[in-house]
């Protein structure tokens, strides 16, 4: 028990220093411990018991002296230790603390305003030449530890609000890391489409030339693929709307032959037997009636209806996931630029790479891949 200067007890925390002047301690909301002082005891344990009422009820918590470091520490424990991969936790303490912390993390969590975070987000565009995709992941950090704060008690305003980023330039490609392709496909699987997208990040073939494929097409003996088509949906000369139809590939090099591996085996001789299930339930008897890759109702697939399937993968997964895990937009030609990379990742030789591919030079196969950015 504390004392006062006659040496009676005044209760726990509480003392009185030699001048008269009383004081009693208690430890915050973020674990620091705070003094508070009265020449009056009363008015002291007043304001000690008003303290306590505040931190057990998270009322009035707003503390000037926290910082953003201290304030990204309780973030980063409380809201997002149990609730996220740890990949995910990884790419939080990265961003934070490389390209967050050095700048603001001494600053007070109340005392940061726009103008901090813009020209944070300046300085790593321009001096430091990060990309619109780390430079959206800081302001998202941001904008979620403030958003928390807030929520808590913890700060007034978001100063994220407003933030602009430097316009993103796309370089037209985009390749799936491990990570994406992995969530991808544990959410499409089971799905109709399943085996097609199985099938297009194992190949490598071009959406056209993935839905032209027939039985006849796959010597599974051998373990080959003969591509030797494309099917083109586009409105023709003389016709009043688009139409399917069955050409020749996109050029001379794109006649080849590409390995089946053992997944894209298996999701093909899956895909046999739903394409049996399907001719029962819808025959068909024209010039498309062997496609091997087909919607539910036994019709050829386009470019829209594969897109269509894997975005709804995508919305799915989303809705699911936090907002740091989301899966990025992708369309049908991303599984071909995937399958590049993973080959390169695991040492097949460019001039191999481009093989399999189809493409008229290596540049053409090494662009996307030197795009990729893991």
């Amino acid at each position: 028990m504390g004392k006062d200067l006659k040496g009676r007890d005044i209760g726990k925390g509480f003392c009185q220093r030699k001048d008269g002047v009383y004081t009693a301690r208690y430890v915050n909301a973020y674990g620091k411990r705070v003094s508070l002082y009265d020449t009056d005891l009363k008015g002291l344990q007043k304001q000690y018991h008003d303290k306590m009422y505040e931190l057990d009820h998270h009322l009035n918590s707003i503390d000037d002296n926290i910082s953003v470091d201290e304030w990204y520490e309780k973030w980063l424990t409380v809201y997002k230790m149990n609730t996220v991969r740890e990949s995910t936790l990884r790419l939080y303490k990265d961003i934070y603390q490389r390209m967050i912390s050095p700048t603001l993390g001494r600053l007070k969590l109340n005392s940061v305003r726009k103008i901090h975070v813009q020209n944070l987000v300046n300085e790593l565009h321009d001096k430091k030449g990060y990309s619109w995709e780390v430079l959206d992941k800081v302001r998202r950090i941001l904008n979620d530890m403030y958003g928390r704060a807030i929520e808590d008690d913890f700060a007034l305003k978001n100063p994220t609000k407003g933030v602009r980023i430097p316009a993103k330039k796309s370089d037209g490609y985009h390749v799936l890391n491990t990570d994406e392709q992995a969530l991808f496909f544990e959410t499409a699987a089971g799905t109709y489409y399943d085996n097609m997208f199985n099938v297009a990040v194992n190949t490598g073939l071009r959406p056209g030339e993935l839905f032209a494929l027939t039985r006849d097409d796959l010597d599974m003996k051998n373990k080959v693929i003969h591509v030797t088509k494309t099917l083109l949906y586009a409105k023709f000369d003389g016709e009043s709307h688009k139409s399917f139809r069955i050409g020749p590939p996109k050029t001379k090099t794109s006649v080849r032959d590409v390995p089946i591996n053992s997944t894209c085996e298996k999701y093909l001789f899956r895909q046999f037997t739903l394409k049996n299930m399907i001719s029962i339930k819808f025959p068909k008897e024209d010039e498309f009636a062997d496609l091997l890759f087909v919607t539910k109702h036994n019709t050829p697939i386009n470019v829209q209806i594969f897109n269509d399937a894997i975005r709804r993968i995508i919305d799915l997964r989303n809705e699911m996931m936090d907002e740091f895990e989301q899966l990025p937009v992708f369309g049908g030609h991303t599984f071909r630029h995937t399958f590049a990379t993973r080959c390169l990742e695991a040492g097949v030789k460019p001039k191999t790479i481009q093989s399999y591919l189809g493409h008229a030079t290596l540049e053409m196969t090494i662009e996307p891949v030197c795009s990729y950015d893991g």
